[in-house]
């Protein structure tokens, strides 16, 4: 699903960017807690600030078991939720592909109306409404064009078996395609609630905090270093991971774009152009009514 957008966006902070970010970020956290490691550790005594390492050592791998179960659960549901808005973003194109040729079968002017509808739609969904929600919206706003196919269905009145054949099955598709945009929106806001990510930040403090009265004035600093750096490292991009889950519509690697329903405009031209259709969208090139 992913793809070079096309159309504005509120956010100009490139995936470059945003890449850079993360790794300077990565980058700060470790050389802080480094820092503070070899800063505790020259006042620290010989063995750590433990008198019994092994009982020391049984309660972080507690506090560590705790941490990666309960982080590798919620990347499991977050990837899940993920995969979800990426695969009802390729069943809505998909969809919609198959609407157009639904329409055929309908009643002249309605067959008209509908496919010009779904070229706006498709239009609709590349444009204004993916953007939307890659700007953090609710996603929840009901597309315009959804709204004007269903006043032109709702005019039909199939007279012949082919047309009752292919009304019913617009309406079967309409209720499949509905249920794919939501899945598709799905996580617009956020899938990981606030508490939740307070609960992993504190775990992560308390982490951080215990490992410091690891601090050893008979260890050499490189291990110190080492000890408290590979941590932060792996707790970081445990966290970023779950950020990048959390919002899974925008630009850079991973992110969902919408190429399948750029296919999708693309298909439903060529199936117009071979069946000799004449239609006006009633919109322009980002699906805004004309």
């Amino acid at each position: 699903m992913c793809g070079e957008r096309r159309g504005g966006h509120d956010d100009d902070i490139g995936p470059e960017v945003r890449l850079l970010l993360a790794v300077l970020l990565v980058a700060g956290a470790t050389a802080l807690t480094v820092a503070s490691m070899l800063l505790v550790r020259r006042t620290a005594p010989e063995g750590s600030y433990f008198r019994d390492g092994d009982r020391a050592s049984g309660v972080f791998g507690v506090l560590a078991t705790g941490f990666s179960v309960l982080v590798g659960f919620i990347i499991f549901l977050a990837f899940q939720s993920y995969d979800d808005a990426r695969s009802g973003a390729e069943s809505e194109a998909a969809i919609v592909t198959q609407q157009v040729q639904t329409a055929q079968f309908l009643p002249a002017d309605a067959s008209t109306r509908l496919t010009g509808d779904l070229i706006c739609y498709a239009r609709s969904v590349v444009g204004p409404e993916w953007e939307a929600i890659d700007a953090g919206g609710t996603g929840e706003a009901i597309n315009p064009w959804a709204v004007e196919m269903y006043r032109t269905i709702s005019t039909v009145r199939p007279r012949t078996d082919t047309q009752q054949s292919a009304y019913d099955r617009w309406m079967d598709q309409t209720s499949q395609r509905e249920q794919a945009r939501l899945d598709r929106v799905h996580g617009a806001e956020g899938i990981i609630p606030g508490p939740l990510w307070l609960v992993l930040l504190a775990v992560s403090a308390v982490i951080f905090v215990y490992m410091l009265f690891f601090a050893d004035s008979g260890e050499g600093a490189v291990t110190q270093g080492v000890l408290m750096g590979s941590a932060t490292v792996v707790v970081s991009l445990l966290l970023l991971l779950l950020v990048f889950f959390d919002h899974p519509h925008g630009e850079g690697p991973g992110k969902l774009q919408p190429t399948a329903m750029e296919r999708t405009q693309r298909l439903i031209e060529e199936q117009i152009e071979v069946i000799g259709l004449t239609v006006t969208p009633p919109c322009d090139a980002r699906g805004l009514p004309r």
